[in-house]
């Protein structure tokens, strides 16, 4: 099946021979949907921390805040094309020599659109798109309604023009502020100054795509005086890229490796579980790990700042109690009430309900990294959410599940679904040192069935594509868990373009 410059390939690639008859068996057995049981909520594997305990935990956090090695963790690889889809659309459909744009909108309506150019002097890239029509467009305000608009859009996305198609999100201005705008990238240092700064100094790593790493650099030479001066904290930046050896094989319909015109195997990305790579390398006590675009402006970040604290005191909490029991569990006898106490702890705090009596297998148990993961309640938005699901083997644990790994044909599943109280923002605290100090190798805590297999074109030729278990779903599916509710205030992704009209993304407003 293979040739020996297939080998090669693999191996300059960096990928063993081993991964790769695993990722064939994968395609052939194909991978079967989570076996959700029902959806978690509060009460039922969601906490809603009681307010009169909020200021205890925040103040467990500052109290080892300055004695902690602090890291927040920023998946920030995303072009930004599929921000501005609407608008791709606009300029591949609409002509201006041959319609009004009133002619366009009755015959393409677009709501979006419609907002888009009702809204358009408010977003904060407007002066800079208004340089470039300056520069290419002279003759702009001479012009149609249809045609200044499309040009606009053509000076926003195009390389001419400002090129955001292009960008990464975290590059793209998001906020107007008096004298100037911020980006995601801006704000996420702004963010992680309030809460994961360590004696005035804040580490940051990003995963970027190698192509955007020039662009992130020269935006942080423009930005770090003006946020250090602001937050009195200095940034310490680290970046890593999506490891070519976590790209997976493209395979036909029929499972057989898929090749490119020149006879190479294709091998393709396998999606933010690829991270699990990064995320491992980060050596440190607790890691905080948020989306670029999940952002607020300034006026808006009290609650964000807050609730993370509130998550990374409940994380200390948590780890100050397992390390206490696995050093009880290191002796030759424990005491009946004290198995009794820690197996009460392992099903009330971290929700776990097959919990064995022998202290080897209670420190197995004990002994995993620790995830505390926020929630918000349900809006309809896509992605992923708590559910109680049961394993191959029968046991049942909370995990975070995308719905790409449901069976939504299945009618008790979809109804599941349906029912969900909560989502997954991706607002997660992480403790990866076990008791003793030592990192751990985050790849054993993963679960490699939970991967998805999903159908993508090559040239117009149908292939199946592998993606590794997403980050904080499979990736962290044997981690200890819990799972937290935070207000829907704390959660503010940008979509499309059209998000940052919402208060959140507008200073003053």
């Amino acid at each position: 099946m293979l040739t020996e410059k297939d080998l090669q390939q693999l191996k300059d690639h960096g990928i063993s021979l081993q991964t790769i008859y695993r990722q064939l068996e994968t395609f052939s057995l194909g991978i079967p949907p989570a076996d959700i049981v029902t959806a978690a909520s509060v009460g039922n594997g969601i906490e809603v921390i009681p307010e009169d305990k909020h200021q205890k935990l925040i103040d467990l956090y500052e109290e080892s805040r300055n004695t902690l090695d602090i890291v927040k963790f920023v998946p920030a690889s995303g072009a930004a094309t599929r921000m501005f889809q609407f608008l791709h659309n606009f300029l591949e459909e609409y002509d201006p020599a041959t319609e009004t744009l009133k002619e366009y909108l009755n015959r393409c309506p677009s709501s979006a659109l419609e907002k888009f150019i009702k809204h358009s002097k408010e977003f904060a890239f407007i002066n800079e798109v208004r340089k470039m029509i300056r520069k290419n467009y002279p003759e702009y305000k001479k012009n149609s309604k249809g045609q200044r608009m499309y040009w606009f859009v053509k000076m926003m996305l195009e390389p001419e023009g400002l090129n955001f198609s292009n960008m990464p999100k975290g590059l793209i201005p998001f906020h107007k502020y008096s004298k100037y705008y911020t980006t995601a990238f801006e704000e996420q240092l702004f963010e992680a100054a309030h809460y994961a700064s360590v004696h005035d100094d804040a580490y940051l790593h990003f995963t970027f795509s190698e192509k955007h790493v020039p662009y992130f650099k020269q935006a942080f030479e423009t930005i770090r005086k003006r946020v250090g001066k602001k937050t009195k904290t200095d940034f310490h930046i680290s970046y890593s890229f999506q490891k070519k050896e976590t790209d997976t094989l493209a395979v036909t319909e029929d499972n057989m490796p898929f090749r490119d015109s020149e006879g190479k195997l294709v091998l393709r990305p396998s999606g933010h579980g690829a991270l699990l790579e990064n995320l491992n390398d980060v050596d440190t006590d607790i890691i905080f790990v948020k989306n670029i675009d999940n952002v607020v402006a300034e006026d808006y970040l009290e609650d964000t700042i807050y609730y993370k604290k509130l998550l990374a005191g409940k994380l200390i909490w948590i780890q100050k109690k397992v390390f206490a029991y696995l050093n009880i569990l290191e002796q030759d006898e424990v005491e009946h009430e004290v198995v009794k106490e820690i197996r009460s702890f392992l099903w009330n705090e971290l929700s776990i309900k097959d919990i064995p009596e022998d202290q080897d297998r209670l420190m197995g148990i004990l002994n995993r990294p620790i995830r505390i993961c926020g929630v918000v309640k349900n809006t309809g938005a896509p992605g992923g959410g708590p559910f109680w699901v049961k394993s191959e083997d029968g046991r049942v644990s909370l995990q975070i599940v995308e719905k790409s790994q449901i069976n939504m044909d299945d009618p008790h599943m979809e109804a599941t679904v349906n029912d969900a109280t909560h989502f997954n923002p991706v607002d997660i605290v992480c403790g990866v040192r076990d008791y003793k100090g030592v990192k751990f190798d985050l790849k054993l805590f993963s679960d490699p069935r939970s991967g998805i297999i999903s159908m993508k074109s090559d040239g117009g030729t149908p292939v199946k594509a592998l993606e590794l278990p997403g980050l904080w779903n499979g990736g962290m599916a044997n981690w200890n868990t819990a799972f937290v509710e935070v207000p829907l205030e704390t959660f503010n992704p940008v979509k499309t373009v059209n998000d940052l009209l919402h208060r959140e993304h507008r200073p003053n407003a």
